[in-house]
């Protein structure tokens, strides 16, 4: 039932042209919800025993037990009470466990799972707010010194959680923290990332492999504010502040594919609407309507953002509109709103390298794992 309701979707999508379904209200209205209400009705199937001493031996202990978590194994442990235990697809108290495919998907469908039941977020789905997650804890990576990126999950903490653009992942956060209460050996890093995935992925996206190994850091680690792309901004920031990450002119445009998801809001980052009629279905029309739509400077008591001149309902940012303003970025621009297939191939490849910059990973490329959707 799910696999027809995508179909469905992504069918009626393509067979009415984009012009005509701005123009009839009624027509786009319908594309703006078939998406949360076919597939919240489709999607209803899925789915350390001894005490250690205070000693020397303690430290080696773990110092051990960090080494293995950073190769993707975990230390369960019980002292004088206090207790941290990891339970994995064997139900492990004690000694190293190490997870396997298995409790990664059974992490992965708990995810989904909530993805289907909590529709009181933005246009029904928190999805959208998950892949912002995923995409603001990777995005602060700086190749020059090695820091920032994925691995850490610093945006726990203040300053950076406070960062400007960071405004609202609390929402995200929280939606996350029961999950992490059910499967408390993955770390915070890890279980951002995956959820970034896993929300594309049920959101009608290309599968985006990932693999786990990062691993949780203190404050100290947070990074200063200022490496993620201002909206207000164009081409020249655009590229300084994906260059720093170590992005060229194509993979700058993929990732902004992403905006073919979820909306503004004025109460964070100051801009309000959403860029698409279907923001919670990953598709490449932020591409055909930069190019297909014409685009107006709203008038309003807000910061400079553009309006479509036909429905007056949709969005595009400074950044946004750089694309097509800039020929070597228009160009890419074009070839995605041409093929869609062509936009999912690339945004794959890109999504993981951005979620995997600066993380010290034990594995290799190989083992990466294509996880199963479930809508």
């Amino acid at each position: 039932m799910a696999t027809v309701a995508k179909s469905f979707v992504r069918v009626a999508a393509r067979s009415t042209p984009l012009t005509s379904s701005i123009k009839n209200t009624t027509a786009h209205n319908v594309r703006f919800l078939i998406p949360r209400q076919a597939f919240r009705s489709s999607r209803r199937g899925y789915a350390s025993e001894s005490n250690v001493k205070t000693s020397s031996m303690g430290l080696y202990w773990g110092v051990g037990a960090a080494a293995l978590a950073g190769a993707g194994g975990y230390f369960f442990y019980n002292n004088g009470g206090v207790t941290n235990l990891r339970e994995g697809s064997a139900g492990e108290t004690r000694g190293i466990f190490t997870p396997t495919k298995e409790d990664y998907q059974k992490v992965y469908n708990e995810i989904a799972r909530r993805l289907d039941e909590r529709d009181d977020y933005d246009d029904g789905s928190f999805g959208p707010v998950l892949v912002r997650l995923a995409w603001h804890c990777s995005g602060t990576y700086d190749k020059e010194t090695n820091t920032g990126g994925s691995n850490g999950a610093t945006m726990r903490f203040a300053p950076e959680k406070d960062h400007g653009a960071n405004a609202g992942l609390h929402a995200a956060q929280d939606f996350m923290e029961p999950v992490h209460d059910k499967f408390p050996w993955i770390t915070y890093s890890d279980l951002w990332t995956l959820g970034g995935v896993c929300a594309i992925q049920e959101m009608q996206g290309p599968t985006i492999p990932w693999r786990p190994g990062r691993m949780d850091r203190d404050i100290s680690m947070c990074t200063p504010d200022g490496r993620l792309p201002d909206g207000a901004k164009e081409q020249k920031h655009l590229r300084a502040i994906f260059g720093r990450m170590g992005f060229d002119d194509r993979e700058i445009v993929a990732l902004s594919g992403a905006h073919a998801l979820g909306r503004c809001h004025t109460d964070r980052s100051g801009f309000e609407g959403p860029w698409t009629f279907s923001p919670t279905v990953m598709s490449n029309d932020y591409y055909r309507l930069l190019l297909g739509e014409k685009w107006n400077v709203r008038k309003w008591n807000g910061p400079k953002q553009f309006q479509d001149m036909t429905s007056k309902s949709l969005m595009m940012l400074p950044t946004d509109m750089a694309l097509v303003q800039d020929t070597e970025f228009k160009k890419h621009v074009e070839r995605y709103a041409k093929d869609d297939q062509v936009f999912f191939a690339e945004f794959r490849d890109v999504m993981v390298k951005l979620l995997e910059l600066g993380v010290p990973f034990q594995s290799k490329e190989e083992d990466r794992l294509s996880l199963q959707p479930l809508a």
